[in-house]
């Protein structure tokens, strides 16, 4: 294993090398299998009854013309071996080792065959392994011969299926583990990458051919960058911020002074709207760092909170679905995400429903109002950073055009999906399906 964890080996060497191994292991068992083949012998009393069937056919075919000899191989064959005669020497079968051991022992036998080219193979695997082969006419025609009943005391059939199949399948096996040891460091930089993409910082273990170690260290330092990039914007946020609301609560103090009170009114409705900006700025640019973890938390209880919330303030909120809910994400983002849209439900319809609808694997919550919705072909474009769709909301909005990316933003932190459409009656539905995270109990 050390030697695929070199980097000065690289990702083509290490491939290269996989596949010369499987080939050198390849050229092996087969020359194996074929030696073990050329070493089997018969009975001598076989050797020497196939060897004298040969000598004899040869005999017989020599003196007849060459038209003759086709039937005159077919009359000397016997119960044990079928003749064949054929001006032309066709090419051996594909897997059909020699047998050399028997070869020898045919010659022994009849000498006189050392002349005639003699050619012993064995054929058709298993059990039923016969042998074949071939002598050569003193015209330079052939006659082969085939045992027509399995070759007596062969033992092969483990070694012509293996022959065939097992080292193909071990080639395969071995090649496919070893790819996968040296892909393995791709495996964990696509797991690590899409980590990343959901918030997660995970450094990658600088492993793995040349090519790919360099690809992970650029991976690393690039995490490192974004990291820090976000961790000095969120900063430099929370800095503005602070200093922001300083002169705020300044103005709060001093407009209680003023004697005039529609002055004091509308200074005061213009700092709330200040204050509103800079919360819901600092909300969404400052989500990416996400230091908030996942609780359980009681979705039904904080819908039901949300809608008697907007009673008090003399709205009509209404919440349709179970007492109690359990869901784990995180509580202050996905809280201020629902709040977000029934302030906006509020804002621009005079009834807000809030449906809590729980689902053995998901969860789904509906916040509806009675207002004039949104054009179909602005549904998405309305989820985008700084829009505020005026001429169909009205133009008294507060705020940057914030309000839907931050719930969008707290949704995807878990995992979620933020749907808008405009309902059949009139109004707009916000959609919220999360998917199973938690334990959930409704009652």
């Amino acid at each position: 294993m050390r030697f695929w964890r070199r980097p000065a080996i690289g990702l083509v060497g290490q491939v290269f090398a996989i596949l010369l191994l499987t080939l050198l292991i390849e050229f092996g068992a087969s020359t194996l299998l074929y030696e073990r083949a050329s070493r089997f012998a018969v009975r001598d009393d076989e050797a020497n009854r196939l060897a004298e069937h040969l000598v004899i056919s040869r005999r017989l075919l020599n003196e007849r013309p060459a038209a003759q000899r086709a039937g005159m191989a077919d009359e000397l064959t016997t119960e044990r071996y079928a003749l064949q005669w054929s001006e032309a020497q066709p090419a051996p079968p594909r897997i059909a080792p020699a047998l050399n051991e028997m070869r020898r022992q045919i010659l022994d036998w009849e000498p006189s065959l050392r002349t005639a080219d003699l050619r012993v193979r064995l054929q058709s695997p298993g059990r039923s392994s016969v042998v074949t082969g071939g002598v050569r006419l003193a015209d330079g025609s052939w006659l082969y011969f085939r045992t027509l009943e399995p070759v007596a005391g062969i033992n092969l059939a483990f070694e012509r299926i293996a022959l065939a199949m097992v080292p193909a399948i071990a080639l395969m096996v071995l090649g496919g583990v070893l790819l996968r040891r040296v892909l393995l460091p791709l495996r964990r930089l696509a797991g690590a990458a899409e980590q990343v993409g959901r918030g997660a910082v995970v450094p990658v273990q600088e492993d793995g051919p040349g090519e790919v170690r360099r690809v992970i260290v650029a991976f690393n330092r690039m995490q490192d960058r974004i990291q820090a990039l976000i961790a000095g914007r969120t900063q430099a946020l929370a800095a503005v911020g602070h200093d922001l609301r300083t002169p705020l609560a300044r103005l709060h103090l001093r407009i209680e002074s003023l004697p005039q009170a529609d002055t004091r009114e509308a200074i005061a409705r213009d700092v709330e709207e200040m204050e509103a900006m800079i919360t819901s700025l600092l909300a969404f640019r400052g989500g990416d760092a996400d230091p908030e973890t996942p609780t359980t938390v009681d979705l039904a209880v904080m819908c039901a909170t949300l809608a008697d919330d907007a009673q008090d303030r003399g709205r009509d909120a209404e919440y349709v679905g179970p007492d109690h809910c359990e869901w784990r994400v995180r509580r202050v983002g996905f809280k201020r995400a629902l709040m977000n849209l029934v302030d906006n439900a509020l804002h621009y319809g005079e009834r807000v429903t809030i449906t809590l609808l729980p689902g053995g694997e998901t969860i789904t919550i509906r916040v509806e109002d009675d207002g004039p919705g949104i054009p179909d072909d602005e549904l998405e474009h309305v989820l985008e950073p700084f829009v505020r769709l005026d001429p169909a909301r009205g133009r008294d909005t507060v705020g940057f055009g914030l309000g839907l990316p931050i719930v969008q933003l707290a949704v995807s932190l878990e995992g979620g999906t933020l749907t808008l459409s405009n309902r059949p009656r009139g109004g707009l539905r916000a959609e919220i399906v999360l998917p199973h995270s938690g334990r959930v109990l409704h009652v």
